[in-house]
Formats: C-alpha cells, sequence, structure tokens
C-alpha cells in the first residue's frame, strides 16, 4: 500500500511542480490531504443522501460523539492514542448495534433513544478521561474532535482506503433498494425486499464511514459534511439522480476547498473547520439560488 500511496504523492507534487496545479501541493503532507479529500467527498456526499431521506442526522453527530469514548477506552487499555482505530472501531459498532436494536425492539422515537445513548457514551468518555489525562496530554483528543487532514500518515490512509472500498461495495449494489425501504417501507417488504436487514447495514455504513473520517474530519464535524453538501443538493433538485450528483461534487469541492483555501490565503483555520464553512458557504448559496429562481422553489426529493 505504501508503494501506491508514494505514487499518487509524486503524481500530485509533480502537477504542482508543474504549475498545472497550486504550488501548496507540493508539499507531501497536502498531497496526502488532497488523496484524502478525494476518497471521503464523494463517499460522505453519496452517503449523505440517505441519510438526509432516512432522517438520521442526529443518528450520524451521536456516532461521531461516540467516537471519543472509544479513542478514551483505547488509551485506557493501551493502544496507541494516534490511532486507536480497534478501540473506535469496536465501541461505535457496538453502540450503533444496540442502538438500532433497542429502536427495533422498544418502539421508542429515534431522537429520544439517540439522546439516552448519546448521554451515556459521553458520560462514559468523560469518566475515562480522568485516566487519560494521567498517560497522555489530553490536547491530543482536539485532532479527535476537529480532525487534522494535514496531519495523516499511511496507517489513516490505509483505514480509509479499505472502509471507503467495503462502503462502496456494498452501498452501490443495495442503494436503489435501501432507498425504496426508506421512502416506502410497506412497498418495499411486499416487494421481497429484508426491510430491517438493510436498516441494520446502513448503519453499519455510516459507523465505520464516519469512525474512519474522524480523524481526518473531526468527531464533531464529520456530522455536518454528511449533511451540509446533501442538504444543498436537496435545495436544485428534483429527481435521485442530480440528489446524489451534485451531494457527491459539493461534498468533494468543500474538502479540496478547505484544504487549499487556508493555506492559499495564510487563514489561522483549522482544516476541518475550513471544509465544513467551505460546505456552508455552498448550502447558502443553493438556498439563495432557490429563493431567487422560481424553477428550484419547488425542488425536492
Amino acid at each position: 500500500m505504501a508503494a501506491i500511496y508514494e505514487f499518487l504523492r509524486q503524481f500530485i507534487i509533480g502537477l504542482a511542480n508543474d504549475g498545472i496545479i497550486h504550488y501548496t501541493f507540493s508539499y507531501a503532507f497536502v498531497a496526502n490531504a488532497f488523496v484524502c479529500a478525494l476518497f471521503i467527498g464523494p463517499l460522505l456526499g453519496g452517503i449523505g443522501t440517505m441519510v438526509v431521506i432516512k432522517r438520521m442526522a442526529f443518528f450520524s453527530q451521536a456516532i461521531g460523539n461516540a467516537a471519543l469514548t472509544g479513542v478514551a477506552i483505547g488509551v485506557v487499555i493501551g493502544e496507541d492514542y494516534t490511532a486507536p482505530y480497534a478501540s473506535m472501531f469496536s465501541f461505535c459498532i457496538l453502540f450503533a448495534l444496540f442502538l438500532n436494536f433497542t429502536k427495533n425492539r422498544t418502539k421508542m422515537s429515534s431522537d429520544t433513544l439517540i439522546g439516552v445513548f448519546l448521554s451515556i457514551s459521553l458520560a462514559i468518555g468523560a469518566t475515562t478521561l480522568l485516566w487519560v489525562s494521567a498517560r497522555v496530554n489530553t490536547h491530543i483528543l482536539d485532532t479527535v474532535m476537529f480532525g487534522s487532514i494535514l496531519t495523516v500518515n499511511d496507517t489513516d490512509m490505509s483505514v480509509l482506503l479499505v472502509t471507503s472500498l467495503i462502503t462502496a461495495a456494498v452501498a452501490l449494489p443495495l442503494y436503489n433498494r435501501m432507498l425504496l425501504a426508506s421512502l416506502n417501507p410497506s412497498l418495499a417488504h411486499v416487494r421481497g425486499i429484508n426491510v430491517h436487514l438493510l436498516e441494520y447495514v446502513f448503519v453499519l455504513l455510516i459507523t465505520i464511514l464516519t469512525v474512519a473520517c474522524v480523524k481526518i474530519v473531526g468527531a464533531v464535524l464529520v456530522e455536518a459534511l454528511l449533511l451540509i453538501p446533501a442538504a444543498a443538493s436537496r435545495n436544485l433538485n428534483r429527481g435521485i439522480r442530480g440528489f446524489v450528483a451534485w451531494s457527491v461534487i459539493f461534498s468533494t469541492a468543500s474538502c479540496v476547498i478547505g484544504i487549499w483555501a487556508p493555506m492559499r490565503f495564510d487563514l489561522p483555520i483549522p482544516s476541518g473547520g475550513a471544509i465544513i464553512l467551505t460546505a456552508a458557504m455552498i448550502f447558502l448559496a443553493t438556498m439563495i439560488i432557490r429563493m431567487a429562481l422560481p424553477r428550484y422553489r419547488e425542488a425536492s426529493v
């Protein structure tokens, strides 16, 4: 894998040295960030459309915050605090599966259950931080909370690549069935679609994708990158195809511009925050377009 990453880095650096792209991409760490952006942009944009349709915004935020608890647990059990992926994936997957199981069994409203589980997770995390502070500088958690795409290494890129491939391999063939199950569960059941199984599959996809992006975008901000590009696309599109396509474009553009702009204009803004601010500006632009042009006022998916 290292050889592949080195090839991609050198390719991007070569483009920068030739003046085809901005000179800031001639730095290896910026090239790493650009490669990650090309992974997470399309994936978060595509999956985000389903998050918006299924009204699971609060769920994705809960997973991101649960990752903080996973990091704290990983440090306590001796995992490398710079990449505690085993504890993050384990805790967040258990968190998501148990939450979805409880929702199906109790029939309680999703927002209530998510609020309960999120509170419990944060309480565990806050308690565990007492042990973490004795072992490492708790300021390292800032990277987990707000992301640092400019400090990713080959391990982070490998986790992201494997997660991206798994997500794409599962989500693409099942997208239409998951969409039907979201819009009309009764019709999906009549057509022989296992609605409950697809719900668990989607929950797992959201979980692993969120955890893989936590160090890059940040636990606090990854949910925003799932939602804002999809919401911006929804302002302008009536059909599913345009909805997904523009969400992918907006998400990818937000990642690339969010990496490039702070370096280009010497702005004291962390990369994760710059990515989300770019997405927010795109959303505001689509809102203005929707209000100004009659053809977009009824746009909805």
